[in-house]
């Protein structure tokens, strides 16, 4: 997110804005710029555009989030048919640190997740519980599954968990971290069914001071 950002500014301020369309969102020729530059894990260009000639901002959720986001935090404003660059925009474009201080804290925990997901409910629960056990839970990686089971009960685990509660949670907590690039995914198999694996980066021991994290192995040097 932090990257699709910064270059997203960039590009606003190198061409004096980005254009709009009638209902505001940014025009066909930044979202293929964009699909093509951001090279979003699971969505890169080739996938986009894959099914379909032309991509509207509609059809690169990512950057329709970012769009949001950017306003919201008055990083940049509509101004007639184009989207422009604040004072703060053009400050913090030059200056990642502060934009992720300002841009990650904002999207992972003031943005309702179930607004832009798939499903309208959101799991049980806050981000200090799921940040500070996910900190010990995907030290050395972990399942989806194992985690859902974790917060929410020993039957969670069980191989007949609701999928539409795993989705839920998985839509609302995992990926905004996901996202944020403080967790990545990898793709498995189990028993012959499609699981997801979650990993930490650095940048999640990086950025994060956690319940623990002395408790924690030291990372393993390879």
């Amino acid at each position: 997110m932090l990257r699709a950002a910064v270059l997203t500014l960039q590009y606003a301020q190198d061409n004096g804005g980005i254009g709009l369309t009638q209902t505001k969102a940014f025009k066909r020729t930044f979202v293929k710029w964009a699909a093509e530059r951001f090279d979003w894990p699971g969505m890169s260009s080739e996938e986009l555009f894959r099914y379909s000639k032309v991509l509207n901002e509609y059809d690169f959720p990512p950057l329709q989030l970012l769009h949001f986001l950017l306003v919201e935090l008055k990083l940049g404003r509509h101004y007639k048919s184009e989207f422009k660059l604040t004072k703060l925009g053009k400050e913090l474009a030059q200056h990642p640190a502060q934009l992720f201080n300002l841009l990650i804290p904002f999207y992972v925990f003031d943005i309702d997740h179930s607004s832009y997901g798939r499903f309208e409910e959101r799991p049980l629960g806050d981000w200090d519980v799921w940040l500070n056990v996910m900190n010990v839970e995907i030290d050395q990686g972990t399942t989806e599954r194992h985690l859902y089971s974790v917060f929410y009960g020993s039957e969670a685990g069980a191989d007949d968990i609701g999928s539409r509660e795993l989705a839920v949670f998985a839509s609302f907590v995992l990926k905004p971290l996901v996202w944020s690039g403080l967790i990545f995914e990898q793709a498995g198999e189990r028993d012959g069914k499609k699981e997801r694996h979650y990993f930490k980066t650095p940048l999640w021991r990086s950025v994060l001071e956690l319940d623990l994290d002395e408790d924690l192995p030291p990372i393993q040097q390879h």
